[in-house]
């Protein structure tokens, strides 16, 4: 996966609940605002894990998707804009 400026990717394959919300926890406090994070993760809990923490936490779910054991969640650090909200 390649990077780009203003993005960031955290993999949390092979962790299991509570560990891939609590990685993604650690990485968003290193983050400006405006930040796009990919997070990669193996535990299927994370579909509904990560999307409550964004909304608890006001960041933007961009997009979630599973392709087999693969969760892969695009986030938007900082504050929620009307427009974008999922």
């Amino acid at each position: 996966m390649t990077q780009t400026p203003g993005e960031s990717v955290l993999d949390t394959r092979g962790l299991l609940c509570p560990l891939p919300v609590i990685r993604t926890q650690e990485r968003v406090r290193t983050l400006a605002d405006g930040t796009e994070l990919t997070v990669l993760a193996s535990d299927p809990g994370t579909m509904e894990d990560i999307p409550a923490w964004c909304r608890v936490h006001g960041h933007t779910l961009l997009s979630k998707a599973r392709d087999g054991r693969l969760c892969t969640f695009r986030l938007r650090i900082g504050k929620r804009q009307a427009a974008s909200a999922p």
